[in-house]
């Protein structure tokens, strides 16, 4: 090695010391009170700094090509900035998308209404309550990550900024929708071509994430688990975490898809059929924990040997899964535990119906065996579904040839909440071009140019005010760095280089309270509207007259637009339960009814996106009451599987004539229950004990071995319908007002 050599590898090992002391790996950084802006983590400055170039290379180019309003370049390379490289490119790819859609929609608009400014008004509210309309309804959580979403959003903005500039002169339409669309494009192209510049094994650190999110989901179901067979009695408390969790690494993987590139193969479906048998495993362990508890049933021996096998198991699974790629010996540890349940079950009917040597159990020897049998019977069917999660976490790690798996993104639709949107987006900008027209503001195409935009960012979540509320306060920040900027430093700047270190601070300022949670919605407002604010230029500069013209419409849009936004059609928490609640309930009587049957893994993810919704939107609401509303959920949700697996049963007809008839008079006393006035919850819960006592009794004098195993399988599935009835009597009598504050 010669001295270059030597010297260089000591500046490097110098270099990564010195960024160690700053940064000290695996120590969490924090990032609360005034820390993201003098103590940001590495990978947050790495972003800021990056995006901030990128803008300002995205301006320098648009004033180089003497575009008319370069500032648009650099406000679409802020949108469209991730933390990383997938995010990156999905939202890209989708704001491409959408800036096509609402390109064109603009010049038909345009076309259409050049002379006619009311109706001009009216289809432009039109049009992007539409587009929110159809955003709402498209895959995945309405929140800002969706990137679906976000095409929508992207429309509506470019429809919005597009047609509200040709309006003035529509005679020029066209070249005026170009110029806008060459700037979107200008800052995408930017964005991806530098975000790319700065990823090292992409590939392999994608791969590496989802193998993460599946260990980090699977050691939280093996602990909660774990506490369940121990006997914990916050164990439900837990569960819900891990259900939240498990929806957002689900929301991640498409993320992961798109690092990987052309090559991948079906990583990706596999990762989210895994993460589903997850909450499936979940939600087994729930049945569990209802067969635990019911009154007089004491887990024998027998079962408490195997229950302690399973929870030193469930512990040190993540980690044995972490250590190797082969994960033929987790199995075969799972393979013995299965065959332990299932010769547990064995025995206890060997023990029960007697045989050559022995005489049959009297009848209240046999009540207790056969209640250890459903604990063996409910522990055994927990472990069948983790093999499944495991068999599809190695899929996900280890892609097969010519595989052709494919596990779509499941899509929840809420009609309503659709229409609501929509017409809440419509009325606030129509409102806005009423204000326009009635006093003739000769900024009033500006104004309504900001409550467009706000309109097509937010109408899609349920809490649009408080999205506005955060927005302004971004605004108004953005609108003090901006005077100070246009008013004092950018007056002396003659050349772009010196003007670009002026804009360097005040944008890398933006994009590290982006990585704060508290500020995100005001750092997205910030980085949005500074660009626009300064509206540089080749040939002039901003004037404090045209700065105050820009700055009053901006804060007076989105001022006015948060409060349209909480006088039409306000979220409501209390009603948002109320009628989730009542949606629990009529779907429970569609399961037991419906023709159709839907799988359980639709039930699970029905109801884990109900929980989310629901901590998601809690607000002020006391935590006893949404701890009890989860609750319900939970135990709505085990109803519902345990619905479809009595369906499943009735449907092999393997069951005796009588006690067919049994569960076929429960099934059709459930299929009404849930009525809305008074419903029929009494006559449900006293039909399914009558169905126990009778199937209990009918289970003690057959003789056929595999019939009797399945009237053992129908009897754990009555039981946790009667348990989770008995103990959420509250939440499944439809005649109960249920914890709501206003009518408590």
């Amino acid at each position: 090695m010669n001295s270059l050599e030597l010297s260089l590898l000591q500046f490097q090992t110098r270099i990564v010391a010195f960024l160690r002391r700053l940064w000290p790996p695996g120590v969490p950084v924090r990032q609360d009170h005034m820390r993201w802006l003098f103590a940001p983590g590495l990978f947050t400055f790495g972003y800021a700094l990056r995006t901030t170039i990128t803008s300002l290379i995205a301006l320098g180019i648009a004033l180089w090509w003497e575009l008319g309003s370069p500032q648009w370049a650099a406000l679409t390379v802020w949108m469209v900035a991730q933390g990383t490289r997938g995010k990156s490119v999905a939202k890209a790819r989708w704001h491409l998308f959408g800036m096509v859609v609402g390109t064109i929609c603009a010049v038909l608009l345009v076309a259409a209404f050049p002379q006619a400014p009311l109706m001009f008004i009216l289809m432009l509210a039109v049009g992007i309550g539409t587009f929110c309309f159809i955003g709402t309804l498209l895959p995945g959580p309405a929140t800002m990550t969706n990137y679906r979403i976000h095409g929508m959003r992207a429309s509506g903005f470019t429809y919005a900024i597009i047609s509200l500039d040709g309006i003035a002169d529509p005679q020029h339409i066209f070249m005026i929708a170009m110029s806008r669309a060459t700037y979107i494009v200008l800052g995408i192209v930017l964005e991806s071509t530098v975000s790319s510049l700065f990823q090292y094994r992409l590939g392999a650190r994608a791969q590496d994430r989802l193998t993460h999110n599946f260990l980090t989901a699977i050691d939280g179901a093996g602990q909660t688990l774990a506490s369940l067979l121990a006997g914990d009695s916050d164990v439900l408390k837990k569960a819900r975490q891990v259900f939240a969790n498990i929806t957002t690494l689900s929301d991640q993987i498409e993320f992961a898809e798109v690092e990987m590139g052309a090559q991948r193969g079906h990583e990706g479906d596999h990762a989210r059929a895994a993460l589903a048998r997850v909450a499936m495993l979940l939600s087994r362990g729930l049945d569990l924990a209802a067969l635990i508890h019911i009154p007089g049933n004491v887990p024998g021996a027998a079962f408490n040997a195997t229950s302690a096998k399973v929870q030193a198991f469930l512990r040190d699974m993540a980690g044995q899964l972490e250590m190797t790629d082969d994960i033929h010996p987790v199995l075969a540890t799972l393979s013995a535990l299965q065959a332990e349940c299932r010769q547990s079950v064995a025995d206890s009917l060997e023990d029960e119906m007697g045989s050559a040597t022995s005489e049959p159990a009297p009848p209240a020897v046999a009540h207790i065996l056969s209640q250890q049998r459903m604990l063996h019977y409910g522990l055994g069917e927990m472990l069948d579904e983790l093999e499944q999660a495991i068999i599809q976490f190695d899929a996900s790690r280890h892609p097969l040839r010519h595989d052709h798996f494919h596990y779509r993104i499941k899509t929840f639709r809420d009609w309503q909440q659709a229409f609501t949107n929509s017409l809440r987006a419509s009325v606030t900008i129509f409102g806005s071009g009423l204000i326009w027209v009635t006093t003739a503001w000769s900024s009033g195409l500006t104004f309504m140019m900001f409550v467009s935009i706000v309109c097509s960012l937010f109408s899609t979540l349920e809490k649009p005010a408080l999205a506005t509320k955060a927005f302004l306060g971004g605004a108004i920040w953005a609108s003090v760095m901006a005077a100070v900027l246009v008013l004092w430093v950018l007056p002396t700047p003659s050349t772009y280089e010196v003007m670009a270190m002026c804009l360097m601070v005040p944008m890398l300022m933006g994009g590290l309270a982006f990585a704060y949670p508290v500020l995100i919605l005001g750092a997205v407002s910030y980085n949005l509207f500074l660009p626009i604010l300064l509206g540089p230029g080749n040939q002039s500069r901003l004037d404090e007259v045209s700065f105050f013209n820009t700055a009053m419409p901006l804060i007076l849009g989105l001022w006015y637009s948060m409060w349209v936004f909480r006088l039409v059609l306000p979220f409501d928490t209390n009603d948002m339960r109320w009628q989730m609640r009542t949606r629990i309930l009529r779907g429970l009587r569609h399961v037991a009814r419906s023709r159709t049957l839907p799988t359980t893994l639709y039930v699970v993810e029905r109801n884990v996106d109900r929980f989310v919704r629901l901590l998601t939107d809690a607000e002020n609401t006391p935590d006893a009451i949404i701890d009890a509303y989860l609750q319900g959920i939970l135990s709505a949700m085990t109803i519902g599987l345990n619905i479809i697996r009595l369906r499943g049963i009735l449907e092999r007809h393997l069951l005796p004539p009588a006690a067919q008839e049994v569960v076929t008079e429960m099934m059709a006393r459930m299929a009404q229950f849930s009525g809305r006035y008074g419903g029929h919850y009494g006559r449900t819960a006293r039909a399914t004990k009558f169905a126990i006592d009778r199937i209990q009794n009918m289970t003690q004098q057959e003789g056929n071995l595999g019939v009797r195993l399945e009237m053992n399988g129908a009897l754990v599935c009555l039981y946790v319908i009667s348990y989770e009835l008995d103990n959420n009597q509250k939440f499944f009598d439809a005649s109960s007002p249920y914890l709501d504050p206003v009518l408590t």
